[in-house]
């Protein structure tokens, strides 16, 4: 990314992530636009925020490409010049929704972003994708080792990962006709805000509680950091990284739980202490990510 490049729009900017990723790139000095169909209860000093129904091809191609409001306009520039995108709006789990209806909303969404992107001319495109498609639930589908990664074909088990999976497929071939462009897919694993961690020590009394997803789980401000990085990155083409906590949400140690839960899968190098079963190993060796919001410490 380049120096001038210092705006990003933000949709799905009102969720749980969302709320954390707007936060942060304002911080940062960003010229920041959230975009939802609801707003926000609070909104950083100097963003700002649209309502737009995403679903609508035309809504999301005047959000990425002009805005106006009571303080003026908005126009949005192209390559070097434009915002970057970071694209969290979906329906954001599943069994929230009919199977149809999430699945329907989260690739319409998706493509229409996608399309108005190439539009409008942006060239740096984040993307919310999901651990699921590493093949949740473990505790029903185990995975084929520990710890997993990028690694091995995607495993979507639920209209909500289908969706996910054809998120990146999609990314994969908008990058294929704009290669300038960098569509960058973080596989966040379970969002928490520093509230959520309360519970935490209560799922060492049983192991299976969240054998899920491996005990893994992602503090909403450092998938905020993560968003910014792939945004800074140089990165081309169509990458997809796990984003994790580099920790369980456990006490015990990471073998240890695994030893007793997944006795058949196997373990890959060295995994010491409660080290998260998510691989971020790309995510850290491309991005320079590295988690900086261990539960314990928000306890």
């Amino acid at each position: 990314m380049t120096d001038s490049t210092r705006s990003v729009i933000v949709t799905g900017g009102s969720g749980k992530l969302g709320r954390a990723v707007v936060r942060e790139f304002a911080e940062q000095g960003y010229s920041v636009v959230c975009v939802d169909r609801a707003r926000p209860a609070e909104l950083p000093d100097g963003a700002r925020f649209l309502s737009a129904d995403l679903t609508d091809f035309g809504q999301a191609v005047e959000a990425l490409s002009y805005i106006d409001d009571a303080y003026g306009s908005l126009p949005v520039g192209s390559g070097a010049d434009a915002p970057a995108l970071v694209h969290l709006a979906a329906i954001p789990a599943p069994g929230l929704r009919p199977n149809a209806a999430t699945y329907a909303n989260n690739t319409a969404i998706t493509y229409n972003l996608f399309s108005a992107a190439r539009l409008a001319g942006l060239t740096r495109i984040v993307f919310a994708s999901s651990e699921t498609l590493l093949g949740l639930p473990f505790d029903t589908t185990p995975p084929p080792y520990f710890p997993v990664d990028e690694e091995y074909p995607v495993r979507p088990q639920s209209s909500y990962s289908l969706s996910k999976a054809v998120d990146e497929e999609i990314a994969r071939h908008f990058a294929r006709w704009s290669p300038q462009a960098g569509f960058l897919g973080l596989r966040f694993s379970n969002v928490m805000a520093p509230e959520d961690y309360a519970d935490f020590p209560g799922f060492d009394s049983d192991a299976r509680l969240r054998s899920w997803n491996s005990w893994g789980y992602i503090d909403a401000r450092d998938g905020a950091l993560a968003c910014r990085l792939a945004v800074e990155s140089d990165i081309v083409g169509a990458e997809n990284f796990i984003i994790a906590n580099a920790e369980t949400v456990m006490s015990r140690p990471s073998l240890e739980l695994v030893a007793e839960v997944f006795p058949d899968v196997p373990v890959r190098g060295d995994i010491p202490g409660t080290a998260t079963l998510l691989s971020i190993d790309k995510a850290r060796s491309m991005l320079g990510f590295e988690p900086q919001h261990p539960w314990r410490e928000s306890l």
